[in-house]
């Protein structure tokens, strides 16, 4: 699961630089928010179930709720986005405005591209709404709304044909599609290579092999991964204790919380914690 949007509000955006090589750890879908990210530098692709998308510096990407991805490292450039979370209930008035097509038809293009000139339109209402985030002045969402709805026309209005795009994809199998839910609804019970297999279907040995080749990593990696983010998700959003978020999220134990976030993460669940809060 997505990180979701801080209780009681509705938008929340970010300007944020990763390594060259950063890999999401696992497929994530988010449940209460729109997101629109614009790519300042760096070469991407996002995996979905159904495909894979390949982007570069300029564009727009985006993602409504219940889409599960991934975004993977497709150069040795650093990557730096811009990222706008917003939830449903903030974009009402711009489908009853604008019109349930245009925003759906956004939302059903993963990608966008743009002409020059459309394209430093675009970066500067990126970089504007980054600016008037950072303010935390009253009515500071009220603002955000109408900038938001202007970057989302624009992005509309501006947009290359999709037609024009070139695209790689790579298509998930639906049983892998199924596997990946199923460990996001039961990655707290630990479920065995051998459970998740029978719900896609294989044997245990078939599906280990098809589970590797196509999300590029072993069973357990994945599984660890996921316990991993959702852990980190408790650790940011509420105040328990380690133990409580190790056993809460199939660790089981709160000294392997700890070492796999040091091995995996550079730092303890403590440190992660005081960093982010």
């Amino acid at each position: 699961m997505a990180l979701p949007l801080r209780e009681g509000t509705h938008i929340y955006i970010e300007r944020k630089v990763f390594d060259a090589d950063y890999v999401m750890p696992a497929m994530e879908m988010a449940t209460d928010h729109y997101s629109l990210s614009y790519i300042i530098s760096g070469d991407r692709a996002t995996i979905t179930p159904s495909g894979t998308f390949v982007y570069h510096e300029g564009m727009v990407t985006g993602s409504p709720p219940y889409r599960y991805a991934r975004t993977v490292s497709k150069s040795d450039k650093p990557y730096e986005r811009i990222l706008i979370k917003f939830s449903p209930e903030f974009v009402t008035l711009f489908i009853e405005q604008v019109g349930q097509q245009i925003f759906d038809g956004i939302y059903e293009q993963v990608f966008f591209s743009f002409p020059p000139e459309g394209q430093k339109k675009i970066e500067k209402m990126f970089m504007d709404m980054v600016d008037e985030y950072k303010k935390e002045m009253p009515y500071r969402e009220f603002i955000l709304q109408g900038m938001l709805f202007r970057l989302l026309l624009t992005i509309w209005e501006e947009r290359i044909p999709a037609e024009g795009v070139n695209t790689a994809k790579m298509t998930l199998t639906p049983p892998i599609v199924e596997a990946i839910s199923y460990i996001e609804k039961c990655y707290f019970q630990n479920p065995s290579l051998e459970e998740t297999a029978a719900v896609a279907g294989f044997s245990p040995a078939y599906f280990s092999r098809l589970f590797h080749t196509q999300m590029g990593k072993s069973y357990s990696e994945y599984l660890s991964s996921v316990k991993l983010h959702h852990a980190s998700i408790l650790l940011v959003q509420t105040d328990k204790s380690i133990m409580e978020i190790a056993q809460e999220t199939g660790f089981c134990h709160g000294n392997y919380l700890n070492e796999l976030f040091k091995k995996k993460i550079g730092m303890t669940p403590g440190q992660f914690r005081r960093r982010k809060k």
